[in-house]
């Protein structure tokens, strides 16, 4: 699926583990204040710069469904600046501040991402559809470089959203989205836990 695959981090010790296990990792600087502007740092270095589609997956999401990261790069070969992804997110949980939700229009673009339950079941009909954002990001390159130019803008900080930046600038954010929920990021001592778990368990299915 990808031509390159990287870790980027700004801790010497995540890298040594990384390149152990026989992986690429590249230091950048801890000045970053977002996932995206370490990606960028990395995609200006002379190794990386014949690649025009970038594929940031975060480290916060250990379980992204591949479906997530096939469809956020397909928006981008589509057509769009930006793609991500979203999975469907049961009604009970979308109430849940970490669990990012997004509306999107007829094309499939971004509208807004919140934090709060959008969009609002305002009759109180239960038949309102959720999406939950998954921490994925692909860019073209001219993209992933205006982004990281862009200023803050005020949504960003309030709803502690990198990708309200772009969206609010006017550049648009496919988004594909799946029918399977999306799996838990990691932002909870109990995500953390749930996380281990699975990835303890796949491991021990792929062992011979």
């Amino acid at each position: 699926m990808c031509d390159r695959l990287v870790v980027a981090t700004d801790a010497g010790e995540i890298a040594a583990v990384v390149e152990r296990a026989g992986y690429e990792a590249v230091l950048t600087s801890p000045e970053h204040q977002s996932g995206t502007e370490r990606v960028a740092e990395v995609v200006a270095g002379k190794p990386f710069m014949g690649f025009e589609v970038v594929l940031n997956v975060q480290g916060d999401e250990p379980l992204v469904a591949a479906d997530a990261l096939r469809g956020a790069v397909a928006r981008v070969r589509g057509g769009d600046p930006i793609g991500t992804a979203a999975g469907s997110l049961d009604p009970a949980l979308a109430g849940d501040p970490n669990r990012v939700k997004v509306v999107v229009d007829a094309r499939g673009r971004a509208l807004y991402f919140s934090r709060a339950a959008i969009p609002f079941d305002r009759d109180g009909g239960g038949d309102v559809v959720y999406y939950q954002h998954v921490g994925v990001y692909a860019y073209t390159r001219e993209a992933l470089e205006r982004w990281v130019r862009l200023p803050s803008v005020p949504a960003e900080r309030w709803e502690r959203l990198e990708q309200l930046r772009p969206l609010l600038h006017g550049i648009p954010i496919g988004v594909a989205l799946f029918a399977a929920p999306a799996a838990p990021g990691v932002d909870t001592a109990d995500d953390l836990q749930y996380a281990e778990t699975r990835l303890t368990r796949r491991l021990k299915e792929v062992s011979p």
